[in-house]
C-alpha cells in the first residue's frame, strides 16, 4: 500500500527538517534523496511556498508531483512585492498589470471554476 506526504515546500529551498523530514522518516526512504529531488523540480519557483506530494511505494521507491504555487505567491511574485499592505483597505501594497493577471489565470485555469480565461482573470 503506498503511503502519500503532501507539503508545502519553499521553491528550491527544501530541507530535510520540517515538515519534510519527520513525515518522510517513518516511512524508511532516503530523505536526502528526496529532498534533492524536490529542489531540482521546484527550482523554478524560487522564494514561493510549491505545494509538492511524495508517494512512497512498499518496495520504498518514491514518486514527486510537484503542484502549482498558491495564487497569493503568483500574485506577489507578479506585483513585485514580499508582503502585503500594512493597511488593508487604505494602502495599496503594489500593482498587477493586466498581462500579469492573465498569466497567473493561464496557469491556475485547471483548478478554477471557470469556464473561460476572461471570468477567469476576473476570478
Amino acid at each position: 500500500m503506498a503511503e502519500t506526504v503532501e507539503v508545502l515546500v519553499p521553491g528550491g529551498k527544501a530541507t530535510a527538517g520540517p515538515p519534510l523530514g519527520p513525515a518522510l522518516g517513518p516511512l524508511g526512504i532516503n530523505v536526502k534523496a528526496v529532498v534533492d529531488e524536490i529542489n531540482q523540480k521546484t527550482a523554478e519557483f524560487n522564494g514561493m511556498q510549491v505545494p509538492v506530494t511524495v508517494t512512497v511505494d512498499d518496495k520504498k521507491n518514491f514518486t514527486i508531483e510537484v503542484g502549482i504555487p498558491p495564487t497569493t505567491a503568483l500574485v506577489m511574485k507578479e506585483a513585485g512585492i514580499t508582503k502585503g499592505s500594512t493597511e488593508p483597505g487604505a494602502l495599496v501594497a503594489g500593482d498587477l498589470p493586466l498581462e500579469a493577471a492573465v498569466r497567473i489565470a493561464r496557469m491556475k485555469f485547471d483548478g478554477m471554476l471557470s469556464y473561460d480565461l476572461k471570468s477567469a482573470v476576473k476570478e
